[in-house]
């Protein structure tokens, strides 16, 4: 079940955003992600957050900004590949007529899944801090 994120699961969503951004993002240093860790956790409420819930407990979500930019779309690595990415992107593709993301060029898993999802590579740039090449892509209704 898709639903907005109940603050008191913060910390269940947390878990995921971690240790999926170390798993996915190998390139880039563990410490990072940790360093980010209390910044993300105080601004993720700022955003609108749909989670996936079954049987009470939290297996992906998506965090939205600005009414149009994924901020982040995270699952649970044990229930990967069993479409609760694909059901979070087809909810948020049902509230909003555009979404764009930022997304490593490295991760070649996620480009693969967005490009399936109906997203285009708009333009690629480094990212500041990681120093890693970055795709900025776009999604909008047709």
């Amino acid at each position: 079940m898709i639903k907005e994120l109940d603050i008191s699961k913060i910390d269940s969503i947390m878990k995921i955003w971690l240790e999926t951004n170390i798993i996915a993002h190998d390139f880039i240093s563990e410490d990072y992600w940790k360093s980010k860790y209390d910044f993300v956790k105080k601004v993720l409420p700022e955003s609108t957050v749909f989670v996936y819930e079954e049987d009470g407990e939290i297996r992906g979500f998506i965090g939205i900004m600005e009414k149009s930019y994924i901020a982040g779309l995270f699952i649970d690595t044990q229930y990967q590949a069993n479409g609760i990415g694909s059901s979070l992107i087809k909810k948020c593709k049902e509230y909003y007529p555009i979404l764009k993301l930022d997304v490593y060029a490295k991760n070649l898993k996620a480009v693969k899944f967005y490009k399936k999802h109906g997203f285009k590579i708009e333009r690629e740039r480094e990212n500041d801090e990681t120093k890693e090449t970055e795709y900025s892509m776009i999604w909008e209704l047709q």
